[in-house]
């Protein structure tokens, strides 16, 4: 039996591999990608909704489905504030994760970060954290949480930080301490969610950084 997937944050690093990876997977028949703006790409398996995140719970009837993927997020440099990166970063992926849970879709994947924590005194982590803690108790069958560390790939904007990041962490990483931190590529972490959407078997799993490279 296929699947019906249900993606937000599908203009994003990691979303935009994982919509790729989706419309190439045989067990997914029916990709729907809810956007805010329209997505450069075309498929027959693929329906794209541009929604007015400010109005989510006007769209809950597009959020039906099997699997729900939330790769959302942003930068505060893009967001301009930390209320406005909380709102896309917590907010709209809590009210998206509650409206697949009220119709019924079975399994929610969400993309975390590596140090998420509800009581870290950084406020991106301290976010991240909160909706960990938010989503689990909702009515999902499968429960799946991905932490990676600096995500690497092409982005359609330029990240100073990152692409230091990119060049010294690789180096600082083959000290033991400091493996957790590797980097990691958004199209591993796509096919890696790709592949526990189909194999998952327990009710809630995070998968850390080590097993994001498997």
């Amino acid at each position: 039996m296929t699947k019906t997937a249900v993606v937000i944050g599908a203009t994003g690093l990691v979303g935009s591999e994982l919509l790729t990876a989706l419309l190439s997977c045989v067990e997914y028949s029916k990709v729907v990608a809810i956007t805010r703006r329209a997505l450069p790409l075309s498929d027959k398996k693929l329906t794209n909704h541009i929604i007015d995140f400010e109005k989510l719970t006007q769209y809950s009837e597009l959020f039906k489905g099997d699997v729900f993927f939330s790769c959302l997020g942003t930068t505060l440099k893009q967001a301009g504030s930390v209320e406005a990166q909380r709102k896309v970063d917590f907010d709209y992926q809590f009210i998206a994760a509650q409206l697949a849970s009220c119709n019924g879709m079975k399994h929610y994947c969400l993309v975390s970060s590596s140090g998420a924590n509800a009581n870290s005194s950084s406020a991106y982590l301290k976010m991240k954290g909160q909706l960990e803690q938010a989503v689990m108790p909702l009515a999902f069958n499968k429960t799946s949480v991905f932490q990676p560390s600096l995500l690497l790939g092409a982005r359609d904007h330029f990240r100073l930080a990152e692409k230091l990041g990119s060049v010294i962490l690789p180096l600082l990483t083959k000290v033991s301490v400091l493996k957790r931190y590797k980097p990691i590529t958004g199209k591993q972490v796509a096919v890696k969610m790709l592949l526990v959407s189909l194999k998952q078997e327990e009710a809630q799993k995070y998968y850390v950084l080590d097993e994001l490279f498997e």
